[in-house]
């Protein structure tokens, strides 16, 4: 297999809570060895199952200022009333060694990168087939309080209205075909002939014969 070197990419999935982005995500990656999950710092409460350092690196709001004024974060966002950020040094690794970066953040932090790296970013919204199957979701995962879930149902609209700001968006309405659709953009992207740094060599070398 001829292989050409490239720039990794850093790829954001967002929705709003509940369209599964969560679950897309889980299946990419165990589908993809290219594809390395950016674990986000935050200050919220260690869920049911969740291990520090993997699903999260769980902090307190001291760590989470300290991490923000020393420019140790991508980006970084509140939502619903915890805080949110993505260390630096382990993506900057990761993206340095050509590999793909895989973000699960909202429409406030893939913004800010946005900013910071827009040739290396490729961002895909994920939206639930309708108002009702979204709130049924997030009933189902038993996971949050009914106060909760109504709080998460009135962000969902608000969340929504940024999909235009995406490269790509995706319907979920059937897990299978939107992994295959997610799987198609990551592999599109990489082919494109900014991201592969070393196809002027290759190209040559077959001019030169």
């Amino acid at each position: 297999m001829t292989e050409i070197a490239r720039r990794g990419l850093m790829l954001v999935l967002s929705s709003p809570s509940g369209a599964g982005k969560t679950t897309l995500s889980r299946r990419l990656l165990e589908s993809d060895s290219g594809l390395s999950l950016s674990v986000s710092m935050t200050t919220r409460p260690k869920r049911a199952g969740e291990r520090d350092g993997v699903d999260y690196v769980f902090v307190d709001g001291e760590r989470f200022d300290t991490a923000v004024r020393n420019g140790e974060l991508l980006e970084h966002a509140t939502v619903f009333e915890h805080r949110y950020g993505t260390p630096k040094a382990p993506v900057t690794e990761v993206l340095a060694r050509g590999r793909d970066v895989l973000f699960d953040i909202d429409w406030q932090g893939t913004q800010q990168l946005r900013e910071k790296a827009r040739d290396d970013l490729v961002s895909i919204f994920v939206l639930p087939p309708s108002h009702a199957e979204l709130e049924r979701r997030l009933k189902a995962r038993a996971q949050d309080s009914d106060e909760i879930v109504a709080n998460r149902m009135a962000k969902a609209s608000d969340e929504i209205s940024h999909w235009a700001e995406y490269d790509y968006v995706i319907v979920n309405d059937n897990l299978d075909r939107a992994l295959a659709n997610i799987a198609a953009i990551v592999e599109a992207e990489r082919l494109k002939r900014t991201r592969q740094i070393g196809l002027s060599q290759f190209v040559r070398g077959l001019q030169d014969g």
